[in-house]
């Protein structure tokens, strides 16, 4: 329930602006004249609509700024006229009524809010999904024939598993470390399910078991109206196919996901590689090739990357590197036969290092050792897909190389670079009118990011965000790869709408205005009603 102590801190006096129905206001400033028509009396009405398990907070009380914080603190200024922490699909039911009657939007936020260009906050109503963190599984009856993958042994499409919207791929790890049930997520603890789903969802298992919105068997779905209805391949099915890569807050607040899950017995193979940036050229060459060799092999999987970090040019010149890392379902003699080529670059010690770093591990000890925190304070990031047409030439890594070098530095001790994941196996199997999900003949989503800390002063935010463009416009001096990755959204792109939905985007659109007529779900990059 509400702390009356905090509407009356912050209430307003004024009463409700607009009627059911009323589209949501896109700029601030109408938001703001919104939130002022909204009074002490008609925040309490939302109270009072709530579920016991529910909490209203608003600007003032103490928990307030620490759920209005987005991950990204780069949009730490956006602060939300009211936050509801839900309990149940009612709560966002009654929430997404109210937030239209009083003309506010509202927007979900799973997690902490990760969405790279702060799409998951709001100055209207933020609805924090973090207690909605039911995890039910139900195996399928009699149980499907395992296959056997050099020392690991799968079950595959085991049963279902049900999570709510709170979920984060943390959440997810001890159904794997303690009963070998496995949903491929990504790689970072604390990012919501919701939000990686609903962009597609990339990770360290996708190439075997397909992104993480191929394995969607449903999805409960409050739409703009309030109704909350369930989307699966038998309902409504145009709803459910954009849930599979058309990007959250478009259609509706999801609220609850069932997926397909794999069992898991046994052991994979694991690498860690590192070298100076030296030998950048070698390693890249080397990856790509090995990229394109093994793009139709599910069972290798691979993440690369180059990147520095420091506050001084003596700082970002010794921590500057070219890193892979990534597991591979079958034996340690097999995926040593596919680093081979990566294996003899480098020192002496570099080699020494990289070929003891490949070793066989559990699954669980795998998701430990792959996993990483998205860049935390503030960060920047500019993606790309890549296909067989547009992988790296000497040339562009050479500028890339160079211009790393170059990094302003920061405060924040992600520092700054870029990473390749690799793409194929599965996820290239499925055609790309299936979901929204449209990437499906390609090699690598390409990530470029900059990071700098809460404590820089503001010349080092600027200088880093002019290092990022001119770091991507190096790589790509000639033209930009068409596409880029949803789920890494950049605000500067400006052919967002071709670049991460390509020809899926008209179908999108159609769906919006079936679900979303008025464009109630808004943000600067969402898929509009024409």
């Amino acid at each position: 329930m509400i702390d009356r102590r905090d509407v009356l801190r912050a209430g307003v006096l004024g009463t409700v602006g607009g009627a059911l129905g009323l589209q949501a206001p896109e700029s601030a400033a109408a938001v703001a004249e919104a939130a002022e028509r909204v009074g002490r009396r008609d925040w309490e009405r939302l109270a009072d609509a709530l579920s016991p398990g529910a909490t209203l907070y608003r600007p003032g009380g103490s928990v307030y700024p620490s759920l209005a914080l987005p991950f990204n603190h780069r949009y730490a200024g956006i602060r939300p006229a009211g936050i509801v922490v839900c309990a149940t699909t009612g709560d966002v039911c009654a929430a997404i009524r109210w937030a239209r009657a009083a003309g506010l939007p509202a927007v979900p936020r799973s997690g902490l809010g990760h969405n790279y260009a702060g799409y998951s906050t709001t100055t209207g109503l933020l609805l924090n999904m973090a207690r909605m963190r039911s995890i039910v599984s139900t195996p399928m009856p009699g149980g499907a024939r395992p296959r056997v993958y050099g020392p690991m042994k799968v079950v595959h499409d085991a049963g279902t598993v049900t999570v709510g919207a709170g979920v984060t791929n943390g959440d997810l790890h001890p159904l794997l470390e303690d009963h070998g049930m496995f949903v491929p997520t990504g790689r970072c603890p604390s990012v919501g399910v919701a939000g990686l789903v609903l962009g597609g969802g990339i990770g360290f298992s996708d190439k075997m078991f397909g992104l993480t919105c191929d394995r969607l068997v449903a999805t409960t779905v409050v739409l703009a109206d309030g109704r909350a209805v369930k989307a699966s391949k038998d309902s409504h099915p145009d709803l459910f196919w954009a849930c599979r890569g058309g990007a959250g807050n478009n259609f509706g607040v999801n609220t609850s996901f069932t997926f397909r899950y794999e069992q898991f017995e046994g052991t994979v193979g694991f690498y860690q590689l590192r070298w100076s940036l030296d030998s950048v050229l070698p390693v890249i060459a080397a990856v790509q090739h090995i990229a394109q060799d093994t793009v139709n092999d599910k069972r290798f999987h691979l993440r690369l990357g180059i990147g520095t970090h420091g506050m001084t040019r003596t700082q970002i010149h010794a921590n500057a590197n070219v890193n892979a890392i990534g597991q591979y379902y079958g034996t340690v003699q097999e995926l040593r036969a596919i680093l081979a080529p990566l294996l003899e670059i480098g020192t002496a010690e570099e080699r020494a290092r990289n070929s003891a770093s490949v070793r066989q591990v559990t699954p669980g000890e795998a998701s430990v050792l792959l996993s990483a925190t998205t860049p935390i304070e503030r960060f920047a990031t500019k993606s790309a897909i890549l296909n067989s047409r547009t992988l790296l030439t000497d040339q562009q890594v050479s500028a890339a190389a160079k211009h790393l070098l170059d990094w302003p530095g920061s405060g924040n001790e992600d520092g700054a670079g870029f990473a390749m994941f690799a793409l194929g196996g599965e996820i290239n199997r499925v055609p790309p009118n299936a979901t929204a999900f449209v990437h499906r003949n390609d090699l690598f989503v390409f990530a470029a990011e900059t990071t700098w800390a809460d404590s820089d002063l503001p010349g080092v935010a600027e200088a880093n965000l002019h290092w990022l463009k001119q770091f991507y416009d190096d790589i790509f001096p000639d033209k930009s790869p068409e596409q880029a990755y949803q789920n890494f959204p950049d605000p500067t792109l400006k052919n967002w709408r071709q670049a991460y939905y390509g020809t899926n985007y008209p179908r999108l659109v159609h769906v919006k205005r079936k679900y979303d007529p008025t464009g109630f779900f808004h943000y600067p990059q969402a898929v509009g009603t024409h």
